[in-house]
């Protein structure tokens, strides 16, 4: 069992994808730090703001009972926000292995003695599906 585990996310319109991913990584660490980006990162590179603001979110993750402290994500530099929680481990979605984002990321942080762990991605579901969901209901 790792000692820090870290993840991050938008978190926006909390879902089963979201809840698997926190409940994979608790059972693996012993204190799980989740980062949340704000609204401005997220709109930075989105380019739309999340359903959900951004205080809601992190209200929603610190009553999640496998997330025990959040953090906000004001940038996506993984090696930046290593280097001021010093986690043990990272766990991230598997859709993001073999990114270009995550290449440099994973490099450095093994080489820092972390390791990174990807988890499997939930088909079917993600907040962007549930606007469409949304969408489609309005219309």
């Amino acid at each position: 069992m790792y000692k820090i585990g870290y993840t991050t996310g938008v978190f926006d319109m909390f879902h089963i994808g979201h809840l698997n991913i926190l409940r994979q990584a608790k059972m693996m660490c012993e204190h799980l730090i989740v980062g949340v980006s704000t609204d401005d990162l997220v709109k930075e590179y989105k380019h739309k703001l999340p359903i959900i603001p951004y205080e809601e979110r992190i209200e929603l993750l610190r009553a999640c009972r496998y997330v025990d402290e959040v953090v906000p994500q004001v940038n996506r530099n993984k090696i930046e926000a290593y280097q001021r929680i010093l986690f043990d481990v990272m766990f991230v979605g598997d859709d993001w292995r073999g990114s270009k984002l995550f290449e440099e990321t994973e490099t450095f942080l093994r080489m820092q003695g972390v390791d990174v762990i990807y988890f499997p991605y939930t088909q079917d579901i993600s907040s962007s599906i549930l606007r469409e969901r949304i969408k489609k209901l309005i219309l």
